[in-house]
């Protein structure tokens, strides 16, 4: 249930905007998992504290914890954002939003929506998608160049076609470097609760460690973390997801599939703000930088000079069109 404590905490947020700002009101809610999941939900916390430190003005927010809430949320968000007006412009992190906002968009015309992850088709919504089959590419490529096996892992979450789809490109980067890599593969669950289950996160990654696997990426949320931990303790290889996750375990992290949810909620609170708000749909991909791999101090011994070529010269070809990642979710 939606309780008084967290209704009261949204009003007050509102109320504690700066005078200046009274006339914009941004607002998030973040998905299964909560915001500091060092994951998804928690790229797109960056992006709201990055716009609230550059422009002095605060954000609504709420975490939601059981399905019932999103209804919930949305419309509490849209209808008394704070001094006694609705939000200006509300972002729902994640596919599952899809269905309720369909509703909402409609009870709220006024209000500017922003799904991640999913397509609402309405003259008030902006629905953002990422190519998540092309970054998956690369550090599938990244493994098998850092397989000593010939066997390299995928966790899933949820499993839905979403998932699905960074299974499908990772598999195709592995075997684009070799062609006779095995790509063992497990989802966590068919419910929301697969997103925050590290303890099932770490029971499959040790399972695929056993069947002889030797990097294994995780895109899984919450659940990751579980994956990475068990990578550390037996001494192998894991890939982090949507958020640089390379410094959890340095020397662990091969790298991370960056997923820039940042980027999407920054430019949909900066660009409400500034009226320059579209709807529709944007899609980014590699040759927008919405997607990539991660390098830095953590793992610039684990991705050699030589990796780093080939993982850059995919990329170009990505992008030209050169190669070709299927796109398990393309209608």
């Amino acid at each position: 249930m939606f309780s008084r404590l967290a209704l009261a905490g949204l009003m007050a947020a509102g109320l504690a905007l700066p005078a200046a700002a009274q006339n914009f009101k941004p607002a998030v809610i973040f998905d299964m998992g909560g915001k500091f999941d060092k994951s998804f939900n928690e790229a797109a916390y960056n992006g709201a504290e990055r716009f609230k430190k550059e422009t002095g003005i605060a954000y609504l927010e709420f975490e939601v914890t059981n399905e019932a809430q999103r209804t919930q949320a949305m419309q509490r968000m849209a209808r008394t954002g704070g001094g006694g007006a609705g939000a200006s412009i509300v972002v729902c992190i994640g596919f599952a939003f899809g269905t309720t906002l369909e509703a909402v968009s409609k009870e709220f015309p006024n209000t500017k929506f922003v799904i991640i992850d999913s397509v609402v088709d309405r003259p008030n919504v902006q629905s953002v998608v990422f190519r998540e089959h092309e970054g998956s590419f690369l550090v599938g490529m990244a493994a098998a160049m850092a397989s000593k096996t010939n066997k390299v892992g995928f966790v899933g979450g949820m499993d839905i076609p979403l998932i699905r789809k960074f299974h499908k490109g990772y598999e195709e980067g592995a075997q684009h470097v070799n062609k006779s890599v095995q790509v063992l593969m497990n989802m966590t669950g068919t419910t929301p609760a697969a997103w925050n289950d590290p303890t099932k996160g770490g029971e499959l990654a040790r399972s695929q460690f056993a069947s002889g696997a030797d990097v294994i990426y995780a895109a899984a949320g919450a659940t990751g973390l579980g994956v990475l931990q068990a990578a550390k303790d037996a001494g192998k290889l894991s890939i982090g997801v949507d958020s640089n996750q390379n410094h959890l375990h340095p020397g662990s992290v091969l790298t991370s599939m960056i997923k820039r949810v940042d980027v999407a909620v920054y430019n949909a609170f900066k660009s409400a703000q500034t009226n320059a708000w579209k709807p529709g749909v944007q899609s980014l991909g590699l040759k927008e930088d919405g997607v990539g791999y991660a390098l830095d101090a953590n793992n610039d011994k684990l991705v050699t000079a030589d990796m780093r070529a080939k993982l850059d010269a995919a990329k170009a070809d990505i992008i030209a069109g050169k190669i070709k990642v299927t796109d398990v979710t393309a209608k």
